[in-house]
């Protein structure tokens, strides 16, 4: 018997977007360009479910083409928002798209990047600290930014519980960068 899985908002959204724009005759390159254009609206619904949704799908793409990339100059004032959930979002397609970053806007914002090593949240440093050898690896001028960063961060900010899991993450990402 076959269990069908409902779809989310991002998929329906998709897929009526792409069936109305098939037969409305728009090249394959527009219909991808206008459904990251409304995917990347949805980083920001206030259901997190959608968002992170949003999120998954924005990140598949940066792995295989640069289509998000032109919103860099977006991700990075995600950095500075209040909401913890749209930072780390700001943060992961930040990493994700290193490899695509010809105009060095990586290397402009790299400083505010490096500050949420400690994010008040420490849930978003986490996810920092885990995405920095990504950002190494693409972008090997910024290694050495980074290794210093992760030296320097001062977990005691932290509660007791968290401490010991942002140090290991710190020593893994650190072993990650060394390697490269």
């Amino acid at each position: 018997m076959a269990v069908f899985k409902p779809l989310g908002r991002v998929e329906i959204f998709i897929n009526i977007w792409y069936d109305w724009n098939r037969k409305s005759g728009f090249a394959k390159e527009d219909i991808v360009s206008r459904n990251i254009a409304e995917t990347f609206e949805l980083l920001f619904d206030k259901n997190n479910n959608v968002a992170y949704r949003a999120l998954q799908e924005l990140q598949k793409e940066s792995i295989e083409t640069d289509c998000v990339y032109p919103y860099m100059d977006r991700l990075s004032e995600m950095l500075d928002s209040d909401n913890s959930y749209i930072r780390t979002r700001g943060l992961t397609l930040i990493a994700y798209n290193a490899k695509w970053d010809k105009d060095y806007k990586i290397d402009e914002i790299i400083d505010n990047y490096l500050k949420h090593i400690t994010d008040v949240k420490p849930i978003t440093a986490r996810q920092c600290i885990k995405l920095l050898p990504i950002i190494a690896k693409d972008k090997p001028e910024l290694k050495d930014d980074i290794l210093s960063a992760l030296h320097k961060a001062n977990i005691c900010i932290y509660d007791d519980s968290m401490q010991p899991l942002v140090y290991k993450d710190i020593q893994k990402a650190l072993k990650e960068i060394e390697k490269l």
